[in-house]
């Protein structure tokens, strides 16, 4: 039954999409990571709560197919405050949420990493 379970988990990894903007965020490249350390050995491996692994198989299920968008159809794709799908989608990117970071820091900060914050492998250089 465990060879049957790690299928249907490998099955779903395959089927999630990967967001390139979200380096070290992303939901599909986590959920990879948790399947091959939940199941190291593969179809080998022995499950201790098999109830507890078929509900959390089913849970992903559901986000994946976006069974409650689905099921709880909105009237329009926007927040309250009008933004968009794809505004979010930007904003959440890691490359603006790094420079955002980095308009918040001040100017003292910036110094003070910039000059004494040197790595050691940028000193052999």
């Amino acid at each position: 039954m465990a060879a049957a379970r790690y299928r249907r988990f490998l099955k779903l990894c395959e089927e999630w999409p990967l967001d390139g903007t979200k380096r070290q965020r992303d939901l599909g490249a986590f959920l990879r990571q948790r399947v091959a350390q939940a199941f190291r050995q593969g179809e080998n491996t022995q499950i201790a709560d098999p109830e507890t692994c078929d509900q959390m198989y089913e849970s992903l299920v559901r986000i994946h197919t976006n069974y409650y968008k689905n099921k709880y159809p909105r009237l329009k794709d926007t927040t309250f405050t009008g933004v968009t799908v794809e505004d979010c989608k930007m904003i959440l990117a890691t490359d603006i949420l790094k420079q955002m970071e980095d308009m918040k820091k001040g100017t003292w900060r910036k110094l003070r990493e910039k000059f004494y914050a040197k790595k050691p492998e940028e000193d052999s250089k």
